[in-house]
């Protein structure tokens, strides 16, 4: 069984810095691509970023430039590194697993999903 646990959200000021983690088991984050998404309410899920089986990485939307995708194949985890954020940050964060060692934007492209972590910026 898959399980993808995120951890690392919490309130923040505008200007400051997180650092999301997703634990993985039953799944191994060398073997296929994975991603963070987000979901503010009222609005669909959209990508942040990807990271491919390979270790080549991608990033979509406002997010773009400030922040970064990592893995630890050792510690089977994914992280996302966020900096610079602002209040329309503020969102349910998600982490994504694919059986595919290539990466897609579309969220049903993934196969396994995280419960989420909360990130709350303010102003």
């Amino acid at each position: 069984q898959v399980q993808l646990v995120e951890s690392g959200g919490g309130s923040v000021q505008a200007g400051g810095s997180l650092r999301l983690s997703c634990a993985a088991s039953g799944y191994t984050v060398s073997n296929g691509c994975m991603g963070w998404f987000r979901q503010a309410p009222g609005k669909q899920r959209e990508g942040v970023a990807t990271i491919t089986k390979a270790g080549t990485t991608a990033y979509t939307g406002s997010l773009k430039g400030r922040v970064t995708i990592s893995k630890d194949n050792a510690k089977n985890s994914l992280y996302l590194q966020m900096n610079s954020l602002k209040p329309e940050d503020t969102a349910m964060y998600y982490c994504a697993a694919s059986n595919d060692r290539f990466c897609f934007w579309n969220p049903q492209y993934f196969n396994y999903w995280g419960q989420g972590t909360q990130v709350t910026v303010s102003s």
